[in-house]
């Protein structure tokens, strides 16, 4: 009898499937996976498949990326509930209404969004590319930026742009406790502390390097620093843990004891869902092909202007 594995890989082959996942995803989930990568290297990899069938380990704005890049292709998400508090915190209707009130903006939306919010948008960004993104913008033209407040806070403070920002947030990256954090600085003085941009600002001032995913993974392959305090969703651990197996690394703590570090959306998906997609090909994601066409515009110019 096959292990889940084993039928995973045989199922991929005979159905000429790919499986992407998100650093966020478990442990096995990123092990069975053909590409492992931030939202950005994951729209990449979308982009340049040649699969049929792509299941995607992630969460459903990613998959509808996939979708909108690849309209001719199946796409399914392990779990149709796997959501995303971010996207969730702006609603189509109400970031039409807010757009409205400001005709003359150029419109970033942060790729955790929905296809009608990116539909809405001018330009995709992702937390690798935002900095890239808005410094293309000319500095005449005023901007929004939609739909992470300490994502956007960030890059207008980086690039110096002033930005109208979108009040939406993270549920993850807003339940690190900054007390505890200096807790762990004083337990661990040689630590490095790092994060991903959509923490909240007073702990991103309080950090040795702030980057994307992606990003704090390259930093703790290549720096000297032996140990970090790493305050992002705990799912990237296993990555830097195989790429730095020397290397000490400390989870930043939430504000109680739980697992708020994890995206619960995030691990919604196991290995034995990638398993049921792969074989009943559901549950898929679908678009009009109105939706898909005007969500495609702002997310190529994204993937263009990122050469």
């Amino acid at each position: 009898m096959m292990d889940i594995f084993e039928e995973i890989n045989t199922l991929k082959k005979k159905k000429n499937a790919v499986i992407l996942a998100h650093y966020y995803q478990e442990p096995d989930i990123q092990d069975i996976a053909d590409f492992v990568g931030d939202s950005l290297e994951l729209a990449r990899a979308a982009q340049s498949t040649e699969a049929e069938l792509i299941v995607f380990a992630g969460v459903h704005f990613m998959a509808e990326g996939a979708k909108i890049l690849n309209p001719s292709r199946k796409v399914v998400l392990p779990d149709l509930r796997a959501g995303c508090s971010l996207s969730d915190s702006c609603p189509p209707d109400a970031f039409a209404r807010f757009r409205a009130k400001h005709p003359d903006h150029f419109v970033v939306s942060y790729i955790n969004c929905s296809a009608e919010i990116k539909a809405q948008s001018d330009v995709i960004c992702t937390s690798s590319n935002a900095l890239r993104i808005v410094q293309r913008i000319p500095k005449e033209r005023p901007i929004i930026f939609a739909p992470d407040r300490n994502l956007g806070a960030f890059i207008q403070k980086e690039s110096g742009r002033e930005m109208l920002l979108w009040q939406g947030s993270c549920i993850v990256h807003e339940t690190f406790s900054e007390r505890k954090i200096i807790e762990l600085q004083v337990k661990y003085p040689d630590a490095e502390l790092i994060a991903h941009p959509e923490c909240e600002p007073s702990l991103l001032a309080r950090a040795r390097f702030v980057a994307s995913t992606s990003g704090l993974l390259k930093h703790v392959v290549e720096s000297p620093a032996r140990s970090f305090i790493v305050a992002t969703e705990g799912g990237i651990l296993h990555q830097m843990r195989k790429k730095a197996p020397g290397k000490n690394l400390i989870a930043a703590p939430p504000n109680h004891e739980c697992s708020c570090n994890e995206c619960p959306f995030m691990k919604l998906n196991t290995l034995e869902k990638v398993l049921a997609a792969l074989k009943n090909e559901e549950p898929e994601i679908t678009l009009t092909d109105d939706l898909r066409r005007q969500a495609l515009v702002p997310l190529q110019r994204m993937l263009d202007w990122s050469q």
